[in-house]
């Protein structure tokens, strides 16, 4: 039976395929061969670049098709390097024959047998898979993370002005602003993207178990730890570990999976509260012909964008706290253990994405109910009593705290006529009365 979304066991690949396609390109079994082509293509011509003796004699010119077999990488091309895999059985041998093939149909035969020279597959893994990951940040990830952020950012600025009651321990407490909430999000999630941003995105490159011990033999008139690093930094733009055993020892890549959780927490902590918010009745949602909120019940509009993020982001983060926890350890130089969990690192990008459009497209649906925040403000004039006696310990009024407790720590029902006939018992001037009957539950919201 051919693959398709509706035979997929992952849902990534199945139902939510269309909102994590743009992943495909970094993080498919096709994109990780591509750029294990990309990195043995760039290291030959980077050997020939010193050049090593046996490589001075190459045509320079020939460099635009060996970039070539990369830039124009096809399915067929994969396809090929998989045939050759199910005879190899190794995925890094097959693409070092597949290119030799391509050096013999370039007349290049004389020069094949520097094609992997000196590596190690880790050297092509631990340099192709955290290249991806770079790549797809850039490419996918930042977009899509700026595009909620500047979402909310317009709605903090939009509802900046709307006055709202504040809850903690779900209690009703001093009150604050709709658009000052919504911006708590926003500097909780600038600041781990800033974080995130400082995160190296980190290879290994140096032989069999790091030591560079196969070029050193051969050339060791050569500076191969220089070169290694120059390759990596310049040629690759990633950081290079040194030194390392035969893996990327996946410190900084733990941070990194670290960075993306923190951020995910953050948004799931959004997507709570607007469900909250939600569901006493501070949000409508925008009714769309045709859809059904309840197999069983009409009337309902659920707010299931923001449960469909919570739960992709979860399983998100589940996936990033293995990874982060298991890829720094391995048994001395090194187990196969990270070649398996490595090849799920696309996993948790996916579940993030489908959060990340899930919570927009949750936060478009949303229409401001101001009628039930004030409401809900009005309904609590008690939240006043810590500005009363605020004012009346400037003012030096005896026990104001206890006054204040006496008043509203009760089961009767505080409105604006107790609290104003409350005032009037206090002995204060009346400029200081007048100034506390000028504080109302939606003027009482600080700065």
């Amino acid at each position: 039976m051919p693959l398709s979304p509706l035979n997929a066991i992952s849902p990534i690949d199945g139902r939510y395929r269309s909102k994590v396609s743009e992943l495909a390109p970094f993080f498919s079994e096709e994109a990780l061969i591509k750029y294990r082509v990309l990195v043995e293509i760039e290291y030959f011509m980077a050997l020939c670049n010193i050049p090593l003796p046996q490589l001075e004699g190459i045509d320079r010119s020939v460099f635009n098709d060996l970039k070539a077999i990369y830039t124009h990488f096809s399915s067929e091309d994969a396809l090929a390097i998989k045939k050759i895999e199910n005879v190899t059985n190794h995925d890094v041998k097959a693409v070092e024959y597949f290119i030799k093939e391509k050096f013999d149909a370039l007349g290049l035969s004389q020069y094949k047998e520097f094609i992997h020279f000196g590596l190690t597959s880790q050297d092509i893994n631990n340099t192709a898979i955290p290249l991806s990951i770079k790549d797809a940040i850039e490419a996918v990830y930042i977009p899509e993370f700026t595009l909620l952020l500047n979402k909310l950012k317009d709605l903090s600025n939009a509802w900046a002005n709307i006055p709202m009651l504040a809850r903690t321990h779900g209690q009703p407490a001093s009150p604050t602003r709709l658009g000052k909430e919504i911006s708590v999000f926003v500097a909780r999630l600038e600041a781990q993207f800033e974080v995130l941003k400082t995160i190296p995105n980190a290879a290994k490159f140096g032989g069999a178990t790091g030591n560079f011990n196969a070029h050193h033999v051969a050339y060791p008139n050569i500076d191969w730890k220089i070169f290694g690093s120059n390759f990596v930094k310049q040629k690759l733009g990633l950081h290079h570990s040194f030194p390392t055993t035969q893996i990327e020892h996946y410190d900084h890549m733990a941070g990194l999976f670290d960075a993306l959780k923190r951020i995910n927490t953050i948004l799931i902590d959004l997507d709570r509260d607007i469900w909250t918010y939600v569901s006493m009745d501070y949000f409508k949602q925008k009714i769309k012909a045709g859809e059904v909120g309840s197999s069983a019940m009409p009337h309902k509009v659920n707010p299931i964008d923001f449960e469909n993020s919570e739960g992709n982001l979860g399983i998100a983060n589940a996936i990033f706290e293995h990874l982060s926890a298991k890829l720094p350890v391995s048994r001395m130089q090194r187990d196969l253990t990270d070649s398996t969990v490595l090849r799920n690192v696309g996993v948790p990008f996916g579940h993030t994405l489908i959060g990340f459009k899930a919570t927009v497209k949750g936060l478009d649906k949303l229409v401001l109910n101001e009628s039930k925040f004030t409401e809900d403000l009005e309904n609590n004039w008690a939240v006043v009593a810590e500005a009363i006696q605020t004012i009346l310990r400037r003012e030096g009024y005896p026990n104001p705290y206890e006054a204040l407790k006496g008043l509203t720590r009760t089961n009767t029902k505080i409105n604006s006529t107790s609290i104003a006939n409350f005032i009037d018992t206090l002995e204060v001037s009346n400029t200081i009365k007048e100034e506390l009957k000028r504080i109302t539950p939606s003027n009482y919201t600080g700065i």
